[in-house]
Parts: C-alpha cells; sequence; structure tokens
C-alpha cells in the first residue's frame, strides 16, 4: 500500500528534501503507509527516511524536522488518506434507514470506520475491522477505540445488527481490552430486546473489563416517522425508561463500589423520559460520553449557574427568545428564570419546536430542521433577537439537516440568529452581552 501526497507546502521538511506533488509515499523507516493512522504514528521521529516513488521509479529520501511536533509540509487528497469505510450492517434501530428521500447525500452515508473512532470520536462496531486492523491498533496501541456493542449475547447482535458475523466481531473487543487499550461503550436500547435482562448481562460483561473499559453509555432508540419496511419498534415510555434508570444506576453503585468510577450511565432522555431529576455534574465523574447526551444537561445547567453566580447583577433591558427541542426546552426555561431573578430587565420567550420532519417522537436539537423552525415561528414575537442551539446546523455551520441556510432562516424570522453551543458559560454570555 502507498498514499499520493497532492501537495507540498513551500519551505517545509518534505520540500527541501525534493519531494513533489504527486509523488507516492511508500514507506516511513522502513514501515509501510496505507492511511492517516500510519502516516501520523510513524512520522513523529525528528529524522525519518521515506521511500518515495515518482513516475514508476522508488528512491529513499530522508527528512528532518525540527521536532517531533513539526508537520513534514506533505498534504494529500483527503485526510484519512484513503477512501471512507461504510458500515456493513442493517441494524434495526439504523436511524439513516429512518429518513426520508431527498436529502443531500452525504446524510445517507454509513459510516463504521475505526480511524475515525480514534481520531474523532466516532463509535464502530468492530464488524468492519480485518484482522490486519485489529492487530495494527493492538500493535500501535490506538485508545481510546469507541465501541457500538448494543448487547454482548452474541446471537442478539447479529439479530439486531442483521449481521450473522456481529457477534463473532465482539471478540476484537476482548483482545482490544487484553492489550490494556482504553473502550467507550454505547448501548442504543430497544424496548423487548436489549433492555431488560439482556441488559443486565451485557452490563456485567462490559463492567467485568474495566480498567480497559472505561465507560458504558445507554441511549434509547430513535424512532421516526419514515420506518415502512422496517422491524416493529416501539420507544420508551415513563415505565419502560425508568427501568433502564434503575438497571444502570444500580450498577453504577456496584461499580462504584469495586472499581471507584460509576463507570455506566443512562443518557440524559431516559432521565426526562422517565420523569426523573438529572443527577448533578459530580454523577458522570470525567463527563466521557458527553457527546452521547450522558451528562449534558448536568454540565450545562451546573456551568450556567456558576457563571451566573459569578456575575454582578444590572438592571439592563436584554430582549430575546430562546427556539430549541422540546427535550431541552424545559431546561432553557428553568435556566432563564434563573437568570431573571438576578437580572430583572431579562424579557425573555422559550418556544418548543415541534420535529415535524422526523415525527414528535424525535425531540432532540440536533434533528431539527430549518423548515419546522421557519414554520413553527414565523410571525410569532421573538422580542429582536433569536438563539438557536449551535448542533441544529452540521460541523460546517452552514446548513440545517434540510438544507436550509441560516440566513435564510433569518430572513424568514425576521430578527438576528445566533447559535449557542450547550456550554453553560457560552449560554449565559450569549444572553449577558445582548
Amino acid at each position: 500500500m502507498a498514499v499520493k501526497i497532492s501537495g507540498v507546502k513551500k519551505h517545509s521538511p518534505a520540500d527541501k528534501c525534493g519531494i513533489k506533488a504527486g509523488d507516492v509515499l511508500v514507506s516511513i523507516n522502513r514501515n509501510e503507509i496505507e492511511d492517516v493512522l500510519d502516516f501520523r504514528f510513524y512520522m513523529t521521529e525528528k529524522n525519518l527516511r521515506l521511500l518515495v516513488e515518482r513516475k514508476g521509479e522508488k528512491f529513499e529520501v530522508t527528512l528532518k524536522k525540527t521536532d517531533e511536533y513539526d508537520e513534514t509540509g506533505m498534504e494529500f487528497d483527503s485526510y484519512l488518506m484513503d477512501r471512507q469505510h461504510s458500515c456493513k450492517n442493517k441494524c434495526i434501530f439504523c436511524f439513516i434507514d429512518q429518513m426520508p428521500k431527498g436529502l443531500r447525500p452525504s446524510l445517507y452515508f454509513k459510516d463504521d470506520d475505526s480511524r475515525l473512532s480514534f481520531l474523532f470520536g466516532n463509535y464502530i462496531t468492530l464488524t468492519n475491522l480485518t484482522e490486519h486492523e485489529i492487530q495494527r491498533i493492538i500493535n500501535m496501541h490506538i485508545s481510546p477505540v469507541n465501541i457500538s456493542v448494543h448487547t454482548t449475547n452474541p446471537e442478539l447482535r447479529c439479530r439486531m445488527m442483521n449481521n450473522r458475523f456481529a457477534g463473532q466481531a465482539l471478540e476484537a473487543m476482548y483482545r482490544f481490552a487484553k492489550a490494556g487499550i482504553k473502550l467507550n461503550t454505547q448501548l442504543v436500547l430497544c424496548p423487548g430486546f436489549n433492555d431488560g435482562k439482556e441488559l443486565e448481562k451485557t452490563l456485567e460483561d462490559l463492567g467485568s473489563l474495566y480498567p480497559s473499559v472505561q465507560s458504558i453509555c445507554a441511549v434509547p432508540v430513535g424512532l421516526t416517522k419514515f420506518r415502512d419496511g422496517l422491524e416493529s419498534l416501539v420507544p420508551f415510555n415513563r415505565h419502560t425508561a425508568s427501568k433502564v434508570v434503575d438497571t444502570m444506576e444500580k450498577f453504577g453503585r456496584e461499580f462504584k463500589k469495586k472499581y471507584g468510577t460509576r463507570l455506566c450511565y443512562p443518557s440524559d432522555e431516559f432521565y426526562l423520559t422517565a420523569q426523573r431529576d438529572i443527577p448533578d455534574s459530580s454523577f458522570y465523574e470525567e463527563f466521557l460520553q458527553i457527546e452521547n447526551g450522558v451528562g449534558m444537561w448536568a454540565s450545562t445547567r451546573d456551568d450556567f449557574l456558576s457563571a451566573l453566580n459569578d456575575a454582578a447583577p444590572d438592571n439592563k433591558k436584554r430582549r430575546f427568545s430562546v427556539a430549541t427541542a422540546s427535550l431541552a426546552a424545559p431546561l432553557m426555561e428553568f435556566l432563564m428564570k434563573k437568570a431573571q431573578e438576578k437580572f430583572p430587565g431579562l424579557d425573555y420567550k422559550i418556544y418548543t419546536i415541534r420535529n415535524d420532519f422526523f415525527g414528535e417522537t424525535i425531540t432532540v436539537a440536533g434533528l431539527l430542521t430549518g423548515r419546522d423552525i421557519i414554520v413553527q415561528l414565523k410571525g410569532k414575537d421573538l422580542k429582536g433577537h433569536l438563539l438557536l442551539p449551535a448542533s441544529v446546523l452540521r460541523n460546517e455551520a452552514d446548513l440545517f439537516l434540510d438544507d436550509t441556510k441560516p440566513d435564510d432562516l433569518e430572513r424568514a424570522v425576521g430578527v438576528p440568529v445566533s447559535y449557542v453551543s450547550s456550554d453553560g458559560y457560552e449560554l449565559f454570555d450569549s444572553i449577558i452581552s445582548l
């Protein structure tokens, strides 16, 4: 294997040793390079012996860097230096299979790439890994690896993922744990499938892999209105969500007593569906799975209140509205009321946006569309400024899920719009600076 060099920065170490755009990087210090993991692992030495191919001829050059963190100056067509690996499963709960037709093509890509797990925190099912890739992760001691486990029952995992190799693929997880690689694990729970006794078995199995397994989170299946022809699933309700919370908290207490860490956590959505109070921030320890909605409420709430406590009160008039999905709306209402006690000049309105696009059972802000926000806010008194959660936009912050642009929304609602992250300090600053 080898990777093509698409460009070379002027005056960089690569430029100085004669490497050109169009050359092919074959190896570094006699280690073959096939993608970004190899490249980043082997390029940390100050002196690199590169095997390069140009127009069919191979030659060696010595590349010298000022220190191990210095960049080489070589550029590649894609970040991975390879094609992105797609998912081979047909999971009964897959959200992508529940999306309507007509959205931009990138939204339908199912990624299951171990390199993105390490580089960006994506979760992988392990069903895509070759023996070479498993051994490479072990040899390089890549940590952490984020794994979508769902269940440790091999037969049930095969059924839920519609892949006859899904159970067998769990062996890679046990090999990683034996090698001391840190693992974050995720369980998408479906009522009647991997909850109840199956959840207990999974928690026991994953807990036995501590300290390699450093976190276990459970999130509820998300069900849209576009499930025609798919496995029959039901959403969690107050009763079934309460059972999950009870089970996770019970095991968390046992792990805390045995290991000194709670280790397993239900997502915020389980607490809210069960109509339970969200725990304090201390409950979530290092917030290892906050991106999965585990402890996000507590973190936002406690940071906002901390910022509020440190702020000097005033009577300045500040007029604004906050729009968010139904899951976060109660938290926003609570925080704004607390802020208004210290800043009586706050004049605000909270708008809960119903997800008509995917269906009312989808209650998270990250799956709201521009169209739903426009339709439900157009003509409303938005008090001069609108705050929206930043998660409604994709990473590039230029489009909503339905390709609505921020400028289109701002024109439609007729007021300036700001996009605020879930960080409580940033949320506080965004309203006080109005």
